[in-house]
């Protein structure tokens, strides 16, 4: 048997895949195999795999060369020098599954992530692309997109119209030149999610173009609408949305299902909705999947301790959805949905060989891993290979600050806060305290706020209702757009955390009465860090842990910290123009220049 690195090494030197096609030497190759000419490099034999075409589980040898998988069925090859043999016997086979919407900086990176996922079964990642329009220059981004082909996981990606926030210099960042390229790029798999659909409606052709030329390259259009009316989602679906993942109810999911969308069931850390949607649709008679996928949507590092999509259809089995559809809908449907289902989402000839070895049909948790015909896992053993994405030669280092967060830079005097509503809902409220003083009280949940450019040009202040009572302060530069944002009750306090989130080249650091008591480096642009998922989920857990202590009211700070600038949510928010009421459009108070 070959150890892992010999088999990585082996599928380095000669991958096939190349901007999603194989090349046509490499076809009349595996079509040599078939003939007895030429041998496979990996056959397992007596597997009992789920047909995705027939939702069957059959019995078959499956022939492998490098990362392809080239034959199905009931033959053994003509030819097998240097072939590895694997006995499936007593396994159950089911492709390796798909999470169709993930934000892969939520302080890891795409890597780190993608590795991570694979070792519990989930082989592909569909990727917001939102971060690399602010951390890297278009071609550099192109280029760290082709770089993460050559990773065993699939990495494909999406094409943003818009910022989510509200940005200084918007058109310079999502013009037409640009986006047609993003839709042009073979890496990407879908145009959105479409978070600015109210200026769609409000009639903005620049994204009703970009929408057509979208669908034009036959990519789907991903929606981004909670509570959205069925008078709205009829609008947008005549203006060409293909899918949305943001249904709160049973009743939520069915209506877009009655209106032609595909829809996705979130369960996510600031949404995990999935077990309530399933109870409702089942009871609201639903008995057909096809449309229907599952997604994380980007959770923070300590919910994806266990795994990814494993633990969805894990659910999902649980709540009574039959065992063939739960896991198509966390492979064959997400495919099929991104026209994809050539290359993923089934075991077949001419597919990507990403497997899963499950010891029982109902425990969707692997107990080995293929990706590209590579093992990730071995009989319950984790397969370690080396980092293969440079980061600097795409831009990505530490942050670099060239001014100092200074006394005068953290005066208050705005009359309206953001009170958190949950994790992520922001309202205004009148601030009735003092917020001249040196430190607030801690009797109160007010806490100062502020959003500060990260060229150190201009600065927002106001105060955050909800994140605190006591805590000295916090700085992060893990923010929607990579601005700085300090949150805290202590100015001396947010001021060392400033200073040592300058020193280690950014992260989220917590100070209070002086003492450092933690720091997470995320010296990837700020945005994501390089130590292991271990770590980082360790990390996040006694971030929260902390951020509780010091009187946090709900559970996902990371979350709370990182919409703070985020438009396409409720109802005031800070941004780089200013305190902006979401639902007018309106900035309220400016940014102040410094």
């Amino acid at each position: 048997m070959l150890k892992c690195k010999q088999i990585h090494e082996l599928r380095m030197s000669s991958s096939m895949l190349e901007q999603g096609y194989w090349r046509n030497r490499d076809m009349r190759k595996h079509v040599r195999i078939i003939d007895g000419q030429l041998a496979p490099t990996l056959v397992l034999t007596n597997a009992t795999y789920l047909n995705m075409y027939t939702k069957v589980w059959l019995h078959a040898n499956i022939w492998i060369y490098n990362e392809r998988i080239v034959y199905v069925g009931e033959e053994m090859p003509e030819n097998d020098i240097g072939t590895t043999y694997v006995d499936c016997k007593g396994l159950f086979l089911v492709p390796g599954y798909i999470e169709p919407h993930a934000h892969p900086y939520q302080l890891y990176n795409p890597e780190q992530l993608a590795r991570h996922a694979a070792v519990f079964g989930t082989t592909t990642l569909i990727n917001d692309s939102l971060m690399w329009h602010f951390l890297m220059e278009e071609k550099k981004a192109f280029s760290f997109m082709e770089a993460c082909q050559k990773l065993p996981i699939s990495m494909y990606w999406w094409a943003r119209y818009d910022s989510q926030t509200i940005l200084q210099d918007e058109d310079k960042v999502f013009h037409t030149e640009s986006v047609l390229k993003w839709i042009n790029h073979p890496a990407v798999v879908q145009g959105g999610e479409l978070t600015a659909w109210p200026a769609l409606l409000d009639g903005d052709d620049h994204l009703l173009y970009w929408i057509q030329e979208t669908k034009r390259h036959r990519k789907p259009i991903e929606g981004h609408f909670p509570g959205a009316s069925e008078k709205t989602l009829t609008k947008l679906k005549l203006l060409g949305v293909n899918a949305d993942h943001e249904s709160i109810t049973g009743k939520d999911v069915l209506k877009r299902l009655e209106l032609g969308y595909q829809v996705g069931l979130r369960y996510s850390s600031i949404r995990p909705d999935l077990p309530q949607l399933l109870e409702e649709m089942l009871d609201l008679g639903l008995k057909t999947f096809d449309e229907l996928t599952m997604t994380t949507d980007g959770s923070t590092p300590s919910f994806y301790e266990d795994g990814l999509m494993n633990k969805l259809i894990d659910i999902a089995i649980q709540k009574g959805v039959p065992i063939e559809e739960a896991y198509r809908m966390a492979s064959y449907n997400a495919a099929k949905h991104f026209h994809l289902e050539e290359q993923i989402g089934s075991i077949a000839p001419g597919r990507i060989a990403h497997i899963n070895f499950l010891n029982e049909k109902d425990n969707p948790h692997p107990t080995s891993v293929l990706a590209k015909g590579e093992w990730i896992k071995r009989n319950g053993k984790v397969c370690h290979y080396p980092s293969q994405i440079e980061w600097s030669a795409f831009g990505i280092k530490r942050l670099h600050l060239s001014w100092d967060l200074e006394e005068n830079d953290l005066q208050y005097s705005t009359p309206i806060g953001l009170k958190l509503i949950n994790d992520v809902i922001t309202k205004p409220y009148p601030i009735e305290i003092d917020v001249t003083p040196e430190q607030l009280p801690i009797d109160t949940f007010d806490a100062f706020l502020t959003l500060m450019d990260k060229n150190g040009k201009w600065h927002v202040n106001t105060t955050l209702h909800g994140f605190t009572r006591r805590l000295g302060g916090l700085a992060s530069s893990y923010s929607m757009t990579g601005d700085l944002v300090y949150i805290g009750k202590n100015k001396q306090d947010m001021m060392i955390a400033g200073q040592r989130l300058k020193e280690i080249g950014g992260g989220i650091i917590i100070v209070h009465e002086g003492h450092i008591l933690l720091e997470i480096p995320l010296t990837l642009g700020g945005i994501m860090t390089t130590e292991n998922m271990r770590t980082l989920i360790q990390k996040q857990k006694k971030l929260t842990a902390y951020l509780k202590e010091f009187g946090y009211l709900f559970d996902d700070p990371i979350y709370t910290i990182l919409f703070l600038s985020s438009t396409h949510l409720p109802y005031i928010r800070i941004t780089q123009q200013g305190i902006v009421d979401v639902m007018k459009r309106d900035v309220l108070f400016p940014a102040t220049m410094r």
